[in-house]
């Protein structure tokens, strides 16, 4: 993984995002992508590093990667990963709770208000706390798979068109989106 990020440094998250062995190489038209390709296929042969070719899809209008749904509509949870909140029986220790929090943290940017949801189950993990799974703590966890089974698509920003960020903050949580002509967009990092 260190070696993939060496090599590919000054093109990751501009046309580039690898995880371990894997490369999802993306473009906003198919010139673009071509020079992208070509640029990533030239440094795996300048660092001698081998490509199968048939282990890899071209051309593809959506593709799944590390548990998201990436398309030309923008970037989904993988529906297919959400299985496994959907089924997941109520926690009975701390440790079930952390863990389902884990999972169903990997997803928050898709949800509005996560982090103010989830501090109610969070709070549960507190030492010395007693694990008391009432109705008002099984309510919460079956609002927040519903929310997570709802999620939106985050779109990627526009150059050149505004923003509008929308942020609030309470006693229990904060959060913060960027939007752009009303569609909720994913922050590109630099």
């Amino acid at each position: 993984m260190d070696l993939m990020n060496r090599i590919f440094k000054p093109y990751i998250n501009q046309f580039v995002v690898v995880f371990i062995d894997d490369i999802l190489i993306y473009s906003k038209n198919s010139e673009d992508l071509d020079k992208h390709l070509r640029i990533i296929l030239q440094i795996l042969e300048e660092k001698k590093l081998d490509a199968k070719l048939s282990n890899y899809e071209f051309w593809l209008s959506e593709v799944a990667f590390l548990g998201y749904v990436v398309s030309v509509e923008g970037v989904k949870v993988d529906p297919s990963k959400i299985q496994a909140l959907v089924d997941w029986k109520p926690p009975k220790s701390p440790t079930e709770i952390g863990n389902f929090l884990g999972l169903a943290g990997y997803y928050r940017r898709f949800v509005k208000g996560f982090s103010i949801i989830a501090s109610h189950l969070t709070k549960r993990l507190r030492k010395n706390v007693k694990l008391v799974w009432d109705d008002k703590f099984q309510d919460i966890f079956e609002k927040l798979k519903s929310l997570l089974t709802k999620a939106l698509i985050l779109t990627l920003p526009t150059e050149g068109k505004e923003y509008v960020i929308y942020s609030d903050a309470s006693h229990h949580g904060f959060g913060c989106v960027l939007m752009q002509e009303g569609w909720l967009c994913m922050p590109l990092k630099n």
